[in-house]
C-alpha cells in the first residue's frame, strides 16, 4: 500500500503529519507529545502519566461522563499512553467522524479542568495501578531491573511514579506542569486513513494554534549503565521470571536495522535460536524470547524467559551460550535471510492499519525530524550484512556489561558473574 505523506509545520512548533489511505473507511488521529517520564524532575516522577489519566476527568465543555459517552459513540477506540519519552492520545474512527473525534480530544488537551475532587479520585486509581504492577511478575521484575540497570537516572524510574509522588500532585502542581509541557511546541499530530491533509491542518489551527507555548527543556543526559545481578525471592510464584540484558544502540543510530535483525535471530520468533533450543528442544519454558528496546540516545538488548525455578540456571546457561555463539561464530547467511524476510513482512503488514501508520508518522518525526520513506527502510534492512551483526555483537556482548535479574521461588539459586561469561 503506497504512502501518501504530507507535512505542515506551524510557527509555534506544532507539526501536522498525514498519510492518506483512500481505500479504507477508517481514520486514526494521534496526538503525540514528545515528553514522557524521563523528562520529569525526580520529585514529579509520574506526573505525565497522571496528566494522561486526568485529562479524561472533565474539560470546560464536557464532564467526565460526557467524554466517556462521546468516546463510546465514536466506537470506543480511544487509547492513551505514557512512555519514558512520549505521552500520546489516539482514536480510530469511521472517516466521516474525523472532525468530531478531533474536537473531542482537542477539548480534553486544551481545556482540562483538573478539579481537585477528580484528582483525588485518580490518585487512588493510580496507586491501585502501582499495586497491580507488584502483583504482575513480569512488570515487577522489569521495574526492579530498570532501577539498577539505569542507576540514578529517570529511565530507571517507574513511568507511573510512586505512591509518595502521586499523592503530591495537587491541582496547582498538575496544572503548572501541564501548561509547561502539554502545549503545541511539544506536539505532533499524526493522522492516517481516509483523510484530507488540509482538513487536519485546519482543525489543528482552530484548536491549538492559539495555545500558549510552554517550556522547552534542555533535554536529559544519557544514562550510565549498570550491570547488576539481582535475584529476588518470591515463594508465592510458580515460575521464575528472568531478564538478561546488555546496553545496545539507540533509535537514532544507523545500526538500528542490524540491531533489530540480531535480536530477531536470537529470540524474535518461533524459528529463533532461543525458541528452538529452550522451548522446542528441551521444553524448559513456554515463554522465551529476545528484543531490543531503543530510546532516542541509547538502548538495550534483552532476553526474557519464564521457567520452573529449578531450571533457572539451565535456561541462563543456554541464553548465555547463544550470546557466546553469536560472538564467536557469527550468524549464518540462512538465519540472516530468514529474519530479513520476517522483518520486512512485519513492516509491510503494518501499512494496512491506519493506527500503525499514524504512530509511525509521529515516531519518525520525533526521533529523526523527518519521514523515512518505506523504500529507504526496506533497503536498509536488505543491506544489513553478517559483518555488521558480528561487529555489534563484539561491541556490546561483553561479560562485564551483562545485567541479570530474576524473580521467583529462587531459594538456593545463585547466579555469579562467571556464569554470564560470553568471551
Amino acid at each position: 500500500m503506497k504512502e501518501d505523506i504530507q507535512t505542515t509545520r506551524l510557527g509555534d512548533g506544532l507539526t501536522i503529519l498525514t498519510d492518506r489511505m483512500p481505500d479504507v473507511r477508517s481514520a486514526t488521529l494521534g496526538f503525540f507529545f514528545n515528553k514522557g517520564s524521563r523528562h520529569e524532575p525526580d520529585e514529579l516522577n509520574g506526573i505525565s502519566h497522571f496528566i494522561e489519566h486526568t485529562v479524561f476527568k472533565g474539560s470546560k465543555n464536557r464532564s467526565a461522563l460526557q467524554i466517556a459517552i462521546e468516546t463510546d459513540r465514536l466506537g470506543g477506540n480511544l487509547d492513551a499512553f505514557t512512555t519514558h519519552e512520549e505521552t500520546g492520545f489516539a482514536i480510530k474512527v469511521i472517516d466521516n467522524q474525523v472532525a468530531t473525534a478531533f474536537e473531542l480530544i482537542a477539548d480534553m488537551l486544551t481545556n482540562p479542568l483538573f478539579y481537585e475532587k477528580e484528582l483525588k479520585s485518580e490518585r487512588k486509581v493510580i496507586i491501585e495501578e502501582l499495586k497491580m504492577t507488584e502483583d504482575s511478575p513480569e512488570e515487577y521484575l522489569g521495574d526492579l531491573f530498570s532501577e539498577k540497570f539505569f542507576p540514578h537516572h529517570p529511565l530507571g524510574m517507574s513511568i507511573a511514579g510512586t505512591p509518595k509522588t502521586v499523592k503530591s500532585f495537587s491541582r496547582d502542581i498538575t496544572r503548572s506542569y501541564f501548561e509547561q509541557i502539554f502545549n503545541p511546541s511539544n506536539l505532533v499530530i499524526a493522522a492516517a486513513g481516509n483523510i484530507e491533509h488540509s482538513q487536519i491542518v485546519d482543525l489543528a489551527e482552530s484548536f491549538f494554534a492559539t495555545s500558549a507555548s510552554g517550556r522547552q527543556d534542555a533535554g536529559v543526559p544519557s544514562p550510565q549503565f549498570g550491570a547488576p545481578i539481582i535475584v529476588k525471592q518470591n515463594k508465592n510464584l510458580e515460575q521464575a521470571h528472568l531478564i538478561l540484558a546488555v546496553p545496545f544502540v539507540g533509535a537514532a543510530d544507523e545500526r538500528r536495522y542490524a540491531a533489530d535483525l540480531l535480536s530477531g535471530i536470537i529470540g524474535g520468533g518461533t524459528s529463533s535460536r532461543l525458541w528452538q533450543k529452550v522451548r522446542e528442544q528441551r521444553g524448559l519454558a513456554y515463554s522465551v524470547g529476545a528484543s531490543t528496546i531503543m530510546f532516542r540516545d541509547c538502548g538495550f538488548f534483552s532476553i526474557y524467559a519464564a521457567t520452573s525455578p529449578k531450571q533457572t540456571e539451565e535456561v541462563v546457561d543456554l541464553a548465555v551460550a547463544e550470546l557466546r555463539s553469536v560472538l564467536n561464530d557469527g550468524v549464518s547467511a540462512e538465519e540472516l535471510a530468514l529474519v530479513k524476510q520476517q522483518t520486512i513482512a512485519s513492516v509491510l503488514l503494518g501499512l494496512e492499519d491506519s493506527a500503525s501508520r499514524a504512530a509511525s508518522l509521529a515516531h519518525s518525526e520525533m526521533l529523526h525530524g523527518r519521514q523515512i520513506p518505506l523504500e529507504e527502510t526496506l533497503a536498509k534492512l536488505e543491506a544489513v550484512t553478517s559483518e555488521e551483526i558480528d561487529a555489534l555483537a563484539k561491541e556490546f556482548f561483553k561479560t562485564e556489561r551483562i545485567a541479570f535479574a530474576a524473580l521467583g521461588n529462587l531459594n538456593g539459586v545463585k547466579i555469579k558473574r562467571e556464569q554470564l561469561r560470553v568471551s
